[in-house]
């Protein structure tokens, strides 16, 4: 059987609408349930189907009577029914969330094609895994960036109205350039962002002296952790040191580059976990500092497969907006430091998600805009 004929209007239209939307609540849910488990291995590199659900602190094997999305959560008030350990909220909230978006794709485009709210739903579950994965690791993992990718072009090869085009052809055209466009725009944002933004400078009184601690570099007026400096591999703290002290041994007039895994004193080489202790006496700290990761680009060429250019232009712009208003306020009010990192791929995620149930509207208000 063909996969449109799954789809097909009339059969879906023999059965009243809202009969659809209890089921397309109660199906998110249970991937909900799912998108947990994605949330809490992904990360760890676990595998999401093996072993079945358990208890992270006892081991308990849950069965599937107290599996049941939602009720089981308020039945047993977020708690292991065998240890009594407490579930995350997190649970009950990602379940609740799959279901009403779920809800809310079926309510949106169920009237003109089922097809399309069902791949709604698909592209949905990757932005609630993607963002409660970057919130707590400041990752998107491949599987759901490049997955993404994969899956967008998929969908717009079976259900070309994803692109509002009736030809296949056209569909994963529509498709392809998205994934392209949208990549390639973000990874030229990083790179020129990179360029710009992606060395900060931090001029010292002459001869200051700055100490490499176990957690943090300390300066005379403050620490700055190590988890506010090093964001991937890759990151370099650079200086030229006066003075450099180790527990055993002293240099003169010498650069130093530290990595996450790596410490350099002119051409000699230490593991970082190996030297307890270095000071040094230098005017001029260079951290490295990137507005975006390369996992930004590839979720944004995900997204992109799915909703094509338009949705990659407005989802970026849009996202832009939404993490300079929510991220100066996360600073202002909890006083944080401009140089905490925050992750923008959920700013990416609200975005893709108000092109999804909004993305007429925005057209037809745009096309006011531009004809005034």
């Amino acid at each position: 059987m063909a996969f449109s004929a799954y789809f097909d209007p009339d059969t879906w239209a023999r059965v009243p609408f809202h009969f659809w939307s209890v089921v397309f609540f109660v199906f998110g849910t249970v991937v909900g349930s799912f998108l947990n488990v994605c949330i809490h291995r992904m990360p760890l590199g676990e595998s999401v189907v093996f072993p079945p659900s358990h208890c992270p602190h006892c081991r308990y094997g849950i069965p599937w009577f107290l599996n049941l999305p939602l009720a089981t959560w308020l039945y047993l008030r977020g708690r292991c029914a065998n240890c009594g350990a407490p579930f995350s909220i997190r649970y009950f909230l990602v379940e609740l969330l799959t279901g009403v978006l779920f809800l809310g794709s079926w309510l949106c485009s169920g009237h003109d094609s089922a097809a399309v709210a069902f791949v709604d739903c698909i592209l949905i579950a990757g932005l609630i895994v993607a963002t409660f994965i970057d919130l707590e690791h400041l990752i998107i993992p491949d599987e759901i960036t490049l997955g993404g990718v994969g899956a967008g072009l998929l969908a717009s090869f079976l259900v070309p109205r994803l692109h509002q085009v009736t030809s296949l052809a056209d569909s994963l055209q529509q498709s392809f350039i998205g994934a392209l466009f949208g990549g390639g725009l973000v990874y030229g944002v990083l790179r020129a962002g990179k360029w710009a933004f992606g060395r900060e400078v931090i001029p010292l009184p002459p001869a200051s002296r700055v100490i490499f601690s176990e957690t943090a570099l300390v300066l005379d007026d403050r620490q700055i952790p190590y988890e506010e400096v090093f964001y991937r591999d890759s990151d370099v703290v650079k200086l030229r040191a006066e003075r450099a002290e180790l527990f055993d041994r002293c240099y003169l007039d010498v650069e130093i580059l530290l990595s996450p895994s790596k410490l350099y004193i002119n051409e000699e080489e230490f593991e970082p976990e190996n030297v307890p202790y270095l000071e040094v006496t230098t005017s001029k700290l260079y951290l490295p500092r990137e507005a975006m990761g390369l996992g930004d680009a590839k979720f944004m060429a995900g997204i992109g497969a799915f909703l094509g250019w338009p949705g990659v232009v407005f989802s970026l712009f849009a996202s832009s907006v939404l993490g300079s208003i929510i991220g100066i306020t996360i600073i202002a009010v909890r006083r944080q430091s401009r140089s905490t990192q925050i992750p923008y791929g959920p700013y990416i995620a609200l975005a893709a998600l108000i092109w999804i149930f909004a993305h007429t509207e925005i057209v037809r208000l745009f096309h006011l805009w531009i004809g005034r």
